[in-house]
């Protein structure tokens, strides 16, 4: 490896008296710590689709205004995680709060072990604290489901007769200038025999925004395949719980105290603020290791 042996150059000039060297060894020997770590996490990502791209759901629960303003906080969040790791994301449908927050959200996560990493953050997500939408500043808990489905490439065959289909094009709700918003540009695909339903509205182009919703529906299709033919995936959806108290796999507490713990591994962090401005590493990692470890004696 070559940055090993770039380390060893350093540390023998230092050790001739060059203090300048010393510096640089540290550093070159933090990168390849940095990367031997991360090469013992990918080799915890084993699974037939944890290499591959992921598309994301996120999901306000039921409370109104206060879980929709909680979902808009996880979004942030695992954009967030995503930009810090340099992953290439696409919003493709959001659906708007009433007064704040939104209601759902789905993006795309391209690059490297997506979906390998997201797949430890599937499940409800549960806030406390006071509530900056109540007069009487009263603490409230507020629930937000995420899930993630591995992206399936466009050789994978995924049959859609479109007599199983019902296509509706509407108006844009969100942002996008006079031509988004006065055009129905927005595509929602019902898969009939499956109940399934997918949106994509951020494209101009209602072409642009069929064809994207054709690609997310092939992988929702394909992931349901999956499911009747692997037993294994039991374990990923497992996870997909009511979301509600009980069912929760993490907590973000912001009063009285502030602190984020994992129901599934026991990890806690105090620096609250740190985890939703993305974070997610100490808690995806425990989950990654506890879970390529197995159930304890």
């Amino acid at each position: 490896m070559a940055a090993i042996d770039e380390a060893a150059l350093y540390l023998e000039i230092a050790a001739e008296g060059d203090a300048e060297s010393v510096p640089e060894a540290e550093a070159t020997i933090a990168a390849i710590e940095a990367a031997l770590h991360q090469m013992d996490l990918q080799r915890l990502l084993g699974g037939e689709d944890d290499f591959g791209n992921a598309i994301v759901q996120l999901q306000a629960g039921a409370g109104g205004t206060e879980a929709q303003d909680w979902a808009e906080m996880l979004l942030r969040q695992y954009l967030r995680w995503c930009e810090r790791h340099g992953y290439k994301t696409e919003l493709v449908d959001i659906q708007p709060g009433e007064g704040a927050g939104i209601k759902s959200a789905s993006f795309t996560v391209e690059g490297p072990y997506a979906f390998g990493y997201l797949k430890a953050e599937i499940g409800v997500h549960r806030l406390v604290r006071i509530s900056p939408f109540d007069a009487n500043a009263r603490r409230q808990t507020s629930f937000a489901s995420m899930f993630v489905y591995p992206e399936v490439d466009d050789v994978v065959e995924v049959e859609i007769d479109e007599k199983d289909l019902r296509i509706d094009t509407y108006r844009s709700s969100g942002a996008g200038g006079q031509h988004v918003n006065k055009t129905d540009s927005a595509v929602r695909l019902t898969h009939l025999p499956s109940g399934i339903v997918v949106a994509c509205q951020n494209e101009r182009s209602q072409h642009k925004n069929k064809a994207t919703a054709f690609k997310i529906l092939r992988a929702r299709l394909h992931e349901l395949e999956k499911q009747k033919q692997q037993a294994q995936l039991d374990l990923l959806h497992k996870t997909k719980k009511d979301i509600a108290f009980g069912s929760q796999i993490r907590s973000y507490v912001l009063h009285p105290y502030r602190m984020v713990k994992d129901h599934r591994t026991g990890k806690e962090v105090g620096n609250a603020d740190a985890v939703l401005d993305g974070d997610l590493d100490p808690f995806i990692e425990e989950y990654l290791q506890q879970t390529a470890a197995g159930p304890a004696n």
